[in-house]
């Protein structure tokens, strides 16, 4: 049973020299609700994201986590979250089979799934032998989408997730959460493309935060 998890924004903003890119976000996101946040390219949605992961820290404000009422440090939050995104690398030297079992060592897949079948999910089995920096951008994406949603971590967080995806690999997007992951909290960063986030129940706009 994964844990329930309360993600609570207070008061938080970030700059990049002079310039702030949000201010005043206060957001409480309980746990299993699904939320997309909004905005232009430069609007900050995904600087904010990355702040609620921890991968950037704020220059006002913060982010805690909670489990029935009992904060959770800092340090652990990374226990508790996976992540697909642009800026999220994969190790080029490694074959898909290997990634996957990379993977795997540090973050867990659902306890329902073993490795040969994350990699039949994933839908690129006939390249498992193939190393990821003979990979397309697709692909790539794809390889990142698995990974995280098939991860045993109560939130995740996914950073214009389909970027990159035709029409046919969309639908299995659409069709991996709604099998896998809806049991989950999940935060979608998006630029209002709306077979990112159907499946999200409360919409965050970044230009309220300017």
């Amino acid at each position: 049973m994964q844990k329930p998890i309360t993600i609570k924004v207070t008061h938080a903003g970030k700059k990049f020299g002079r310039e702030w890119i949000f201010r005043k976000v206060d957001l409480e996101i309980n746990p299993s609700e699904k939320i997309v946040i909004l905005g232009l390219n430069g609007s900050g949605k995904s600087t904010l994201l990355q702040a609620m992961t921890g991968y950037l820290s704020l220059n006002e404000g913060s982010v805690t986590y909670y489990h029935n009422g009992a904060l959770i440090e800092a340090e652990d939050h990374y226990k508790l979250i996976s992540l697909a995104s642009p800026y999220l690398e994969l190790i080029e030297d490694f074959t898909l089979q290997e990634q996957i079992e990379h993977t795997h060592i540090y973050k867990p897949f659902l306890k329902s799934l073993d490795i040969t079948q994350v990699i039949e999910l994933s839908g690129l089995a006939a390249h498992k032998d193939k190393f990821i920096k003979l990979f397309s951008s697709g692909m790539r994406q794809r390889l990142k989408l698995t990974l995280a949603i098939l991860a045993d971590s109560p939130i995740l967080f996914l950073d214009e997730p389909t970027t990159n995806l035709d029409a046919t690999v969309i639908d299995w997007y659409k069709q991996l959460i709604a099998t896998y992951a809806m049991h989950k909290t999940i935060v979608v960063c998006s630029n209002s493309i709306k077979e990112e986030y159907a499946f999200c129940e409360r919409i965050i706009t970044m230009e309220n935060f300017k």
